[in-house]
């Protein structure tokens, strides 16, 4: 019996084994299925797409262990349609760290700040743990202003790499302390009780350089310079948190810079899912970053001069779509693996200079593109 447009994903939990001869011995996998409700997609007119029309704005997008599997069950599970596999532009990254075959998100988000492959767990620091500097660091003496957005919390791995430089993704204490040393105008991520709960002195310094908010509405927002808002909670009971704050940092960045601006904007519970085998939960996690993705190509059609890139730090759950009917909301996949995996991940591009992005491409090169695009270097 066939279910039709359910609003909440519904699990299977089904466990399946198959024997890897090759290496003689046994993988486990887990499958799942989903019901969603198909929530659409947008496709711009490309007027401005591949051209060489100056980019004053980067949008990047980074979807947290977003690979092919992710993608083909949320655009089948949606109809067969997503936002992002609406645009012409289409590339491949690899995203090996510096010192293993599979990276973690701390080496593939330095990757993606600083335009330098890490060790793994290193943050905005290179193999030999020296200061690396990042995107931000780059632009805003240039004139720009820069944000970062995620799901996580903002000691997660990938937002901190734009701010960040550690030798190990968990100094949380210590990630937290680099904020108000910064070069972010703008910032949103986890949460009220994370930065409530971090020392009195980082509190107090993060108030002495951002006007900090938990309310987007809050009147404070208008008059700030720089913002640090922190939601309630980034978890599944956050709303259209990623797609309404994507709206909201682009709006705010732009006010704040004729020059331009550069804004990173993870979903980071993509991964998450996937670590806990939940298919259900990639796909919705799935959906969700595509409406952000909406959010920042209808801005960047409007505007005429704003490239947006689409990738993922990694692959993770070795995710696979077994099964799908697009005109019954519905998929089926399978994880070979809780983990991360080597497999490249798919990149997609929109705006001027997109065609750049096209090919294979390590994530460290995705930054010096997008640098040498807005003059920052290379």
């Amino acid at each position: 019996m066939k279910l039709k447009n359910l609003l909440l994903p519904v699990a299977l939990c089904a466990s399946i084994s198959f024997s890897a001869q090759a290496q003689n011995r046994e993988v486990k996998a887990a499958a799942g299925d989903a019901y969603i409700e198909k929530q659409g997609s947008y496709t711009p007119d490309f007027k401005i797409d591949g051209t060489n029309k100056r980019v004053r704005n980067v949008i990047l997008l980074i979807g947290d262990g977003m690979g092919h599997g992710a993608v083909n069950a949320a655009m089948y599970a949606n109809g067969g349609e997503l936002t992002m596999t609406n645009l012409r532009t289409f590339g491949l990254v690899r995203t090996q760290s510096a010192d293993n075959f599979t990276t973690d998100s701390a080496a593939s988000g330095t990757a993606y700040a600083t335009g330098q492959k890490t060790n793994n767990g290193y943050l905005g620091v290179n193999t030999a743990k020296e200061r690396i500097p990042n995107i931000p660091e780059i632009l805003a003496p240039l004139g720009y202003a820069c944000g970062v957005l995620s799901t996580d919390d903002l000691n997660g791995a990938t937002p901190a790499a734009f701010f960040a430089h550690q030798p190990a993704r968990g100094m949380k204490e210590e990630i937290w302390a680099d904020l108000p040393a910064s070069s972010l105008t703008f910032a949103s991520a986890g949460t009220q009780n994370a930065y409530e709960t971090r020392p009195l002195a980082t509190q107090e310094a993060i108030r002495g350089r951002y006007t900090v908010v938990y309310d987007p509405k809050d009147p404070a927002v208008a008059g700030s310079e720089r913002l640090l808002y922190l939601p309630e909670t980034v978890t599944l009971d956050r709303g259209d948190y990623l797609p309404a704050t994507t709206e909201m940092a682009i709006e705010y960045l732009s006010a704040r810079s004729k020059k331009g601006f550069f804004l990173m904007v993870e979903g980071a519970r993509i991964d998450k899912s996937e670590h806990s085998n939940d298919f259900p939960g990639t796909v919705k996690e799935a959906l969700d970053f595509d409406k952000a993705v909406e959010a920042a190509i209808r801005f960047a059609e409007r505007d005429g001069h704003t490239l947006v890139v689409i990738s993922a730090d990694h692959e993770t759950g070795a995710t696979i779509l077994s099964k799908a009917e697009p005109e019954n909301g519905y998929a089926l996949g399978i994880f070979a693996s809780k983990g991360h995996s080597p497999m490249m991940v798919p990149l997609f591009a929109y705006g001027p200079r997109s065609r750049e992005f096209s090919g294979t491409q390590e994530n460290s090169d995705v930054a010096n593109k997008i640098l040498a695009i807005l003059g920052g270097k290379k």
